[in-house]
């Protein structure tokens, strides 16, 4: 299971990818438009920030922006940076492996083997679906809005 602050992280991604290009998207904006505590949301927006996902603006115009485009950031990249390592088992991680405390053997694990598919198939569809991806029926559904 993801976390809650991964939900909200992935969340207040989506509004800004939904954003008009170029245009700030305040915390306060964020917050109050997907019910997510104000002071937490600032908490993931740094630690975003800090990994190069998003860059904010001071000022009267300020807020948060995508720093990077949304088809280039992608649902694996978020989790990990929020929840960390997607695996598992501790022996399948690959930015954080350890052997498990009481492993005889990762060949002879029969545990590990189902969850090492497990693993691969988690991996290939965080990181092949991107944010952008997960905004496209919005953008579409706000484009067919604004043409009836």
């Amino acid at each position: 299971m993801i976390t809650q602050k991964a939900k909200y992280a992935l969340r207040a991604l989506a509004v800004l990818a939904a954003a008009d290009d170029g245009e700030p998207v305040m915390i306060s904006d964020i917050a109050a438009q997907q019910k997510i505590p104000k002071k937490f949301l600032e908490q993931i927006l740094l630690d975003l920030k800090h990994q190069g996902i998003v860059v904010s603006r001071r000022g009267k115009t300020g807020g948060y922006l995508l720093l990077k485009p949304a088809d280039m950031i992608t649902f694996g990249e978020v989790l990990r940076i929020i929840d960390g390592p997607i695996a598992p088992l501790p022996c399948l991680s690959i930015t954080a492996y350890r052997k498990c405390d009481d492993c005889d053997g990762e060949q002879n694990c029969e545990i590990r083997h189902v969850f090492a598919k497990v693993a691969d198939a988690t991996r290939k569809v965080l990181f092949s679906t991107t944010i952008a991806d997960a905004v496209a029926p919005a953008k579409v559904a706000q484009v067919t809005r604004l043409l009836a």
